[in-house]
């Protein structure tokens, strides 16, 4: 007795599709047990006998130790194979593969003195299965205009059929493709739109048994601007802002608002905070003097909205104003006579080496500066240079000879009296 106890496994059907044993027949009464078991598929045995002299009425057969016929066997001629003795084998379906099932044996006997050869041969028929890809077992998210090319592995035997369906109805045949292969199913949308969101079931059916998977497609796009701004109030340096949310969200939640500001002197904008959730926002720190507008963008997964709403009114930050408070006060008098806060120093000079004295006084309203030589007005000398800046005093002597030793005196003259100070000057030869 041949037997075949190879355990069903997903990898390990190929090599059973399909099995051929021949027996030759040379006594009274042959008879070949093929038997198939541990498999959780349908089989069918058939048993070729392809001698022209053989007739049903030769044959006998016992299917699963029950009579032929109770288990829906039969035996027929065939123009082209001789005759034919076929039978369904063991079903287990609902089990997965691997599991035990009931086990089938086909006897076929053949009572005459014949050499004849005999082949049998089994199929059998796979469970579907969909082998749904990790991508596409959450949310598959597209943005408008892409295209959504989707290829989903199933298995199945002989080919099972595969079906589609968006939101529990029939595809639109219109805007979506479907090809179905013997091991895979694509479904394939060139351009999408908004309405291509939702729920697509492929259903994958193999004379009883079926399989599903079930992909959510979302379709979103931009967003569409808040519907309106406004300026609510605006102190010091800050202005206070509201906003309401858009109409239309893009078909996906909202990530946040982008507010700007822009000044009337530059008209840049520039952004002042991004993905900000509530729909009132204070802007501080603005610069004093100049006047802003404010616009707030919409932002989704696909980016800001195309357009943004400005305020009409204008926020213009003044400076604030400073009051000043006056009280009687008494005029003070800065009127003084002339005093020397530094005096002149005695020096000695070189013969032809000019030289010069310095003083310091203090006197209100200006006085009068005067220069005097052992007693004597030198004003006007061409020998001489006096000069008078915030309240210094200086005289240059030019060139000295011997007989411009002596006692110089500064004497400072106003309306509220005068005052005067003195030093030598020694003149000496050259060495």
């Amino acid at each position: 007795m041949q037997k075949w106890g190879r355990k069903a496994n997903p990898t390990g059907w190929t090599s059973l599709c399909k099995q051929k044993k021949e027996i030759s027949v040379n006594e009274e009464s042959v008879a070949e047990h093929y038997k198939l078991k541990e498999v959780s598929v349908r089989l069918t045995f058939q048993c070729f006998l392809p001698r022209p002299e053989c007739s049903p009425e030769d044959i006998s057969a016992n299917h699963s130790s029950r009579n032929f016929s109770e288990t829906k066997g039969a035996i027929f001629p065939s123009p082209r194979r001789g005759l034919i003795c076929r039978a369904p084998g063991a079903s287990a379906h609902g089990a997965q593969p691997g599991a035990v099932s009931t086990s089938s044996e086909l006897c076929v006997s053949h009572y005459r003195r014949l050499t004849t050869h005999c082949s049998l041969s089994f199929c059998h028929s796979e469970h579907p299965k969909i082998w749904l890809p990790r991508a596409l077992r959450q949310t598959y998210i597209r943005k408008v205009g892409d295209t959504v090319n989707l290829l989903i592995p199933f298995q199945g035997k002989p080919k099972p059929q595969a079906t589609w369906t968006h939101d529990g109805c029939a595809l639109d045949a219109g805007r979506v493709s479907v090809r179905n292969g013997e091991r895979d199913s694509i479904l394939f949308i060139r351009e999408a739109q908004r309405a291509d969101s939702g729920r697509y079931q492929l259903s994958v059916r193999l004379g009883e048994l079926e399989a599903t998977a079930t992909i959510d497609i979302l379709v979103i796009e931009r967003p569409g601007p808040p519907q309106s701004i406004k300026l609510v109030d605006v102190w010091g340096s800050n202005a206070t802002l509201e906003w309401t949310p858009p109409q239309d969200t893009g078909n996906t939640a909202l990530l946040g608002y982008t507010v700007q500001k822009a000044d009337t002197k530059s008209g840049l904008w520039f952004t002042v905070l991004e993905r900000y959730h509530r729909t009132s926002f204070t802007v501080s720190n603005l610069i004093v003097g100049n006047s802003y507008a404010f616009r707030v963008f919409a932002e989704n997964q696909c980016g800001l909205s195309e357009t943004a709403p400005i305020t009409a009114d204008l926020a213009h930050i003044q400076k604030a104003a400073t009051l000043r408070k006056t009280g009687g006060f008494a005029q003070r008098d800065f009127s003084e006579a002339p005093k020397f806060t530094q005096p002149l120093a005695d020096c000695t000079t070189v013969m032809g080496y000019d030289t010069q004295l310095f003083c310091c006084v203090r006197a209100s309203p200006k006085p009068k500066i005067i220069w005097l030589k052992n007693k004597m007005d030198i004003q006007g000398n061409p020998k001489y240079r006096a000069l008078t800046h915030l309240g210094i005093c200086s005289l240059e002597i030019r060139k000295p000879g011997p007989f411009d030793g002596g006692i110089y005196t500064c004497k400072a003259v106003n309306p509220l009296g005068e005052a005067s100070v003195d030093c030598r000057v020694d003149v000496r030869a050259p060495h």
